[in-house]
């Protein structure tokens, strides 16, 4: 439905997981027989969960631990493990700073250059700890260390950006990154982002991309929005880009996997994501409070350290329990932050969803009052869902 903006402008709503519900429907499904399962690049997983490539998230370590509880985690390649040998004294550094000192800080710790030799040896790393070595890098690193990370045997390649589209114009005379050569040539599947609309996924996967992220800004740590005014709410982002995925089936014949990307926080947000079309969802602030994560109960985005525009910051997410007691349980916490694969088998049950494409078709709804309605208790007490 168009609303009229202002005399020379007609816009459309959209929605943000907030304000969605999931229906139940006709039938119910014990959880223990729901079937969680997907794949990216051809490498199965049973959580659909990937964890954030931000530092404060994923290092060798983590990403070796999820890939063991059946999960995936990307390694941000334009972080401080791949700048520094040893990485823990910037992360103190980093989680010690107080607020006002905290982006000069990052914009030079940052600064300090990229090394292709770190990024061989954090492959290797991962690769001989038996974990999926799934990396991330913005456009113009991908044409800087593309040979590196293919030759040092990445599992996945995810080329991130803010915003990132097959049409990019540039400076005269300076290179930029062809995706469908990329795609095509480069011989690890490439997983491509961030994007919000149906043309623009649409134009990724006929790129070739492996997988396509959704989400422009509204990550915990993300400052985009604010400082670039730009955006869609996550489901209405999802529910379009996977149209695009539904139509380029049609025409192809190849299924393109949706991940939801930033936003997400609770079990509920996931099922809602996956509700809305995602076939996984990547999530950062909550796998940030896992004892194991390398950010000393901290999280910050990724383009914080931007010497000339940040957007980002760090929010203290605190340290609430081991990743094993996040991912798969038993929960201590009754906020849906913890146990999140029982939270999705749980959802998919009730709504009678045996597979995560069964999800996809469960009734949507627009419920402002959701998270509202009959908890004036719990808001004032500051439990559960008022916390």
């Amino acid at each position: 439905m168009d609303i009229q903006l202002g005399r020379s402008r007609t816009v459309r709503r959209a929605y943000g997981i907030d304000e969605i519900a999931l229906v139940p429907g006709s039938r119910t499904v014990d959880p223990a027989t729901t079937d969680s399962s997907w794949s990216l690049g051809g490498i199965a997983r049973e959580i659909p969960i990937i964890a954030s490539a931000m530092d404060g998230v994923v290092d060798v370590a983590m990403a070796l631990e999820l890939s063991r509880q059946g999960a995936l985690g990307v390694l941000n390649l334009e972080g401080v493990q791949c700048r520094y040998d040893d990485p823990n004294p910037v992360l103190d550094r980093i989680a010690a700073v107080g607020n006002q000192e905290f982006v000069p800080l990052m914009q030079d710790l940052y600064s300090q250059p990229v090394r292709e030799d770190l990024i061989r040896q954090r492959i290797a790393e991962i690769k001989k700890g038996g974990g999926i070595a799934a990396v991330s890098a913005t456009p113009m690193a991908a044409l800087k260390f593309g040979t590196a990370i293919a030759e040092a045997g990445a599992d996945l390649f995810f080329v991130q950006a803010t915003v990132v589209s097959t049409e990019h114009l540039g400076p005269e005379g300076q290179a930029s990154l062809d995706l469908e050569v990329l795609c095509r040539t480069f011989g690890v599947p490439v997983v491509i982002g961030n994007c919000v609309t149906y043309d623009v996924a649409l134009k990724l996967m006929r790129a070739g991309a492996a997988g396509v992220l959704v989400g422009i800004g509204p990550g915990a740590a993300c400052t985009s929005r604010g400082v670039l005014g730009i955006g869609i709410p996550q489901a209405t982002a999802v529910a379009d880009c996977a149209a695009a995925r539904n139509e380029y089936l049609a025409e192809s014949g190849r299924y393109v996997p949706i991940v939801a990307d930033g936003g997400i926080v609770t079990g509920g947000d996931i099922c809602k994501c996956l509700a809305c079309g995602a076939d996984s969802v990547m999530i950062g602030s909550p796998i940030a409070r896992a004892s194991e994560a390398p950010g000393r109960g901290f999280h910050w985005g990724m383009a914080t350290p931007s010497p000339l525009l940040p957007r980002g910051t760090r929010i203290k997410v605190g340290t609430t329990g081991s990743i094993e007691t996040i991912l798969r349980g038993p929960a201590c916490l009754d906020d849906g932050t913890q146990n999140l694969l029982g939270c999705i088998r749980t959802s998919m049950g009730t709504l009678g969803a045996r597979t995560l494409k069964e999800m996809h078709g469960v009734e949507v709804v627009v419920a402002p009052s959701l998270l509202t309605e009959g908890k004036v208790y719990q808001k004032a007490q500051q439990l559960g869902m008022g916390k």
